[in-house]
């Protein structure tokens, strides 16, 4: 059973230990929701020994192998492959069009996790006939989910409902020619690899990624607060080329931000838009 830590939890000792981190470490989550922070950190003391987030700060500080385990339980992974299938049974209909006229393509998938909205993308371009023109960035801020991402390795109980999704969000082809299944995994089949980059990338305080026709930040920036998400729509704008897309969750939204003048809707239930100028 998780305990509730959270209202014990003192705002200057949270401070100091972010602070702590971030010099220590180079890790940023000064500017994350506190609500998300708070219950992270809520889970880690009941899954520990630690009985405050002083004894937590001080634990994390002197042994960096429980900073990194505890690093990547600070990140909601929750994703899968065509998650939300009318977001990509639009992305199909409405952007690759455009992205037709293009002689080359550039994607990048910020927050990629496990890699899943990456190979979904991939999948789709490759069955528009645009995968060979295409180069698709997948990055994140945790080294241990980007490596499974590389692997492209997903366990086979998986493939069933992955199926379903990619069949409703307009796929074409068997989904099962886009893995193979080995004893309890299916393992993503290289072609889908060929032409995706995945490496390192903190919204925080990395730059950007200039001249890209696509952005997805997808269910990402709900655990940002009001100034960093202010920074990530920066970046996206300056790393995106005119007109490139930018491809929001559900719950996010630019137009509410201080660059809402940068953006037009595109597919404005979808959450996609568009750079003005």
């Amino acid at each position: 059973m998780i305990c509730d830590y959270e209202k014990t939890m003192k705002e200057t000792e949270i401070q100091k230990l972010l602070d702590a981190v971030h010099e220590k470490y180079g890790y940023d989550f000064r500017n994350y929701s506190r609500s998300h922070i708070k219950r992270r950190l809520n889970r880690e003391l009941a899954l520990s020994d630690y009985k405050s987030i002083s004894e937590l700060a001080e634990g994390i500080l002197l042994d960096s192998k429980r900073f990194y385990e505890m690093l990547a339980d600070l990140f909601v992974h929750t994703t899968s492959m065509f998650r939300d299938t009318d977001f990509y049974l639009s992305f199909r209909k409405n952007v690759v069009p455009v992205l037709r006229t293009y002689p080359s393509i550039r994607i990048w998938s910020a927050g990629c996790a496990t890699g899943e909205e990456a190979y979904s993308i991939a999948i789709i371009l490759k069955e528009e006939g645009l995968y060979d023109q295409a180069r698709i960035y997948a990055t994140d801020i945790s080294n241990s989910v980007l490596r499974k991402a590389k692997d492209g390795i997903f366990p086979i109980g998986s493939m069933k409902e992955y199926t379903e999704l990619y069949q409703k969000s307009g796929g074409r082809e068997a989904f099962s020619d886009y893995y193979k299944a080995e004893h309890n995994f299916a393992m993503m089949d290289p072609s889908l690899k060929k032409n995706v980059v995945f490496s390192s990338h903190n919204l925080a305080i990395d730059e950007v990624f200039a001249e890209m026709n696509v952005i997805l930040c997808r269910n990402v920036l709900i655990y940002f607060n009001n100034d960093l998400q202010t920074r990530a729509f920066r970046l996206f704008r300056d790393s995106l080329g005119i007109k490139g897309f930018l491809c929001l969750g559900s719950k996010e939204d630019v137009r509410f931000s201080s660059l809402s003048e940068d953006f037009e809707d595109f597919e404005e239930r979808m959450k996609i838009y568009k750079r003005r100028y």
